[in-house]
């Protein structure tokens, strides 16, 4: 079953694209991660180009993001104040971003450039993820208890001036420290099509020193509102949003994340942080090879 995607000016396999949507979003469901983080490395491996395969994650993810901001807000797990700075940094992000890809985009480097940043990328957060699993394992065997971090923001955030109370997350600080983080995840979607959930949720946990309770909720509702600023930005700016993409991306997730979060039930959590390690390792080697590997041909001739 071919579709055309005329953006991406190539035929795809739609039921192929629909899969992969969800998979990602079983993996969503499973391990609590917004997914685009993979999204857009996974379309890039099946041979879509970089910059449509950012551009059009970016609003498959604010699609998935929807039912998960109504879920923690109906719960209380959203601080609304510090969710609109993030968001207002986030927007502020998305236009520097969208500079930064046309610029890009000018000198013809945005593919190799979106590809290293992801193998670079990848190969951090799964590490990192699998060096936590292994040692939650290790001390579960063992029967030793893991001493929880201390719940504090960071030193460089409480010198910050203009402090005031986020009441919800439980800590008075600055709003400028999130508003840097915003945009700092603002251009992280503009430029790789992901919510930047993976950065923003630890970042708001160990640098601003938020309650946990609301960590997740707010990273939705920061990711649902930056994703869509960026989207109109891709598509107004870049011109690199393909909707056919994005929407079959979108029913493969939203069938994914059902299932995945019924799986997530039935395993215990370090084991399933290891296996997300894996995955995210795995895929940043494809793309790696990807760049390092010598093709069988050198270089090909398009006409347009």
């Amino acid at each position: 079953m071919d579709l055309y995607l005329p953006i991406a000016n190539l035929s795809v396999n739609a039921l192929v694209i629909i899969a992969l949507g969800a998979g990602v979003g079983l993996l969503s469901g499973m391990f609590g991660v917004g997914g685009g983080f993979l999204t857009t490395p996974l379309l890039i491996v099946y041979g879509i180009p970089p910059t449509v395969a950012a551009a059009s994650a970016a609003s498959q993810v604010t699609g998935a993001s929807v039912s998960g901001v109504f879920a923690h807000w109906q719960r209380g797990g959203v601080d609304v104040k510090m969710g609109g700075v993030l968001v207002a940094g986030g927007i502020i992000g998305s236009f520097i971003g969208a500079y930064i890809f046309r610029l890009l985009q000018a000198s013809g480097q945005i593919d190799t450039v979106i590809a290293i940043v992801y193998v670079l990328m990848l190969g951090w957060i799964g590490s990192v993820m699998a060096r936590e699993a292994l040692a939650a394992i290790i001390a579960a065997r063992r029967g030793v208890a893991q001493r929880a971090a201390r719940r504090r923001h960071h030193p460089l955030v409480a010198a910050l001036p203009f402090r005031t109370r986020f009441y919800a997350s439980g800590i008075y600080i600055s709003p400028l420290a999130p508003l840097l983080l915003g945009m700092f995840t603002g251009v992280l979607t503009i430029l790789l099509g992901i919510g930047g959930g993976f950065v923003l949720v630890p970042a708001m946990i160990y640098i601003l020193g938020m309650a946990t309770r609301v960590v997740l909720g707010t990273s939705l509702f920061q990711t649902l509102f930056v994703t869509a600023a960026a989207t109109m930005v891709h598509a107004t700016t870049t011109k690199a949003v393909d909707i056919v993409l994005a929407g079959l991306l979108l029913i493969g997730s939203v069938t994914g994340a059902q299932l995945g979060a019924k799986f997530a039930t039935n395993v215990k959590p370090e084991y399933l942080r290891l296996a997300l390690a894996v995955i995210v390792l795995l895929v940043g080697l494809r793309i790696l090879l990807g760049l390092v590997w010598r093709p069988e041909e050198i270089f090909t001739v398009q006409l347009s």
